[in-house]
């Protein structure tokens, strides 16, 4: 009995190192999580109110980038670059697909609402996205969240190299009603769902990425999570729009540990008439509650990978989509989302590939949203086709703490706005402010420097308008170029 038990035990336990070994050698799988409207500073190392020990974790076990950019000051744009490696201005969609009368208390009908541009419009079906490519190296992919790049079929995750999704379409929902100012947004695979309603959005998407988790831990995957914390809710209401949400449990652990925050709506104005509005303690107390709601999460998508031995071989990123808004934790950056000082283009990003990139580091690189497609195809073992052009560069090594960033300059163009970073300097101007910036010596871009350099002004204005030359000349794409 006991040389058959150790027997067994032995074939168990051969059984198991083989599978470790396959999974080692197989394609490492790639989980991409996504904030929504994160300040630079909405980090537990950063904020003395914030908890998130799961992101704290993250960071403990992996790299922490300090300056890391996305593509634009708002999530449409933002998200569509990190989809194709590619500037806003080169995919076409470098705006928002939003109805504005929204922000008056107008409430689309259902009718309304199918021929607005919000409902219309969509990212060109001509631009490749990432998990189209990640298919020729056997991976399966799901999105479980934010979508954000059109409503129609042809533009939904399904027809754009996909293999699951489940989430809403548009820029923002009720977290609760899943509806975006009264019409339902939640869709599962390709079509409209109104099954889960009434449960807390981000908590949906939680659940499925962990059933993903669990029906692909033997093959090779492509695990992306935007979350909608820490969004401002989709809500015609005035007692709800203006904050974010957040389930109760943790809105009553902040009020437990804080006793000068507050749950309270005070007398304020909406759509140009008095209302009772979330007062500023509220806003920002469900701000770091569903900051906390997400860590929990989070904190469930690493214990899946945990638990399955998933970990070793996996990559996982987390960033924000753009900067914070009011409640958000900006510091120490000038600005938020909206605008092209830092705090609406500079985020945190934290990533984690045990054995390949060193544990609680931080570096300082300037890396931005466009490394990741060109990175993630490297870690896959995919080549990017010939033809397609490609803004960003890989970043492993840099990452790694093995070489400097190959990315030498940064720009950015968004909604009569124009900025451009190249070393140290930064220069923006347009409606939002100007100015000329030492980043390495003034990060909160205080001090205007354009007077004292205007060799620096002339160098950075010819590298933009070269960027603008290249953008005005690659193959246009729709939905708002004129071609």
């Amino acid at each position: 009995m006991l040389r058959s038990a150790l027997f067994g035990a032995a074939i168990l336990a051969a059984l198991a190192a083989a599978g470790s070994t396959a999974r080692a050698e197989r394609p490492p799988n790639i989980v991409l999580i996504v904030s929504d409207d994160q300040g630079y500073g909405d980090l537990e190392i950063s904020d003395d109110y914030l908890i998130a020990p799961h992101l704290a974790r993250l960071a403990d076990e992996g790299v922490r980038l300090t300056s890391y950019y996305v593509t634009a000051a708002a999530c449409t744009p933002s998200r569509g670059s990190l989809l194709t490696g590619r500037y806003p201005q080169r995919h076409g969609t470098f705006e928002l697909f939003r109805n504005h009368r929204v922000d008056m208390g107008y409430e689309y009908d259902e009718f309304e609402y199918s021929t607005s541009h919000e409902r219309i419009l969509g990212m060109d079906t001509r631009e490749i996205l990432l998990p189209t490519l990640l298919k020729d190296a056997g991976y399966t992919s799901a999105i479980y969240g934010k979508w954000d790049l059109g409503q129609f079929r042809r533009f939904l995750p399904l027809q754009r190299g996909f293999d699951d999704f489940y989430g809403f379409v548009n820029t923002g929902i009720d977290f609760f009603t899943h509806k975006r100012y009264g019409v339902h947004s939640m869709v599962h695979k390709n079509e409209p769902s109104r099954k889960d309603q009434g449960t807390y959005c981000d908590e949906i998407f939680t659940r499925e990425a962990l059933r993903f988790i669990e029906r692909n831990q033997d093959r090779p995957f492509f695990l992306y999570v935007p979350y909608f914390a820490p969004h401002v809710a989709s809500s015609l209401d005035p007692a709800i729009r203006g904050a974010p949400q957040a389930p109760e449990r943790f809105v009553q652990m902040y009020l437990e540990k804080y006793p000068d925050l507050d749950d309270n709506l005070v007398e304020g104005q909406r759509y140009g008439e008095p209302a009772m509005v979330p007062s500023r303690q509220r806003r920002r107390l469900l701000h770091l509650a569903s900051l906390t709601a997400m860590d929990d999460g989070i904190g469930q998508i690493l214990a899946a990978l945990d638990e399955r031995g998933l970990a070793e071989n996996t990559l996982v990123v987390f960033f924000s989509d753009n900067g914070g808004t009011g409640t958000a934790n900006n510091g120490p950056l000038r600005g938020g989302k909206g605008n092209l000082f830092e705090g609406g283009i500079r985020v945190p990003l934290i990533a984690r590939w045990p054995n390949r990139l060193p544990a609680g580091t931080v570096n300082d690189e300037l890396v931005t949203a466009l490394e990741l497609f060109p990175t993630f195809l490297r870690a896959a073992g995919v080549a990017p086709p010939a033809h397609l052009v490609l803004d960003g560069h890989d970043v492993t090594d840099v990452l790694a703490g093995e070489a400097a960033s190959p990315r030498e300059e940064m720009f950015w163009d968004f909604r009569g706005q124009w900025a451009v970073r190249a070393g140290p300097w930064k220069l923006l101007g347009g409606r939002r402010g100007s100015g000329l910036f030492n980043l390495a010596e003034d990060i909160g871009e205080t001090e205007d420097l354009s007077e004292r350099h205007p060799e620096v002004v002339e160098d950075l204005t010819s590298r933009l308008a070269g960027w603008r030359r290249a953008m005005e000349q690659a193959e246009p794409r729709g939905p708002f170029r004129d071609f």
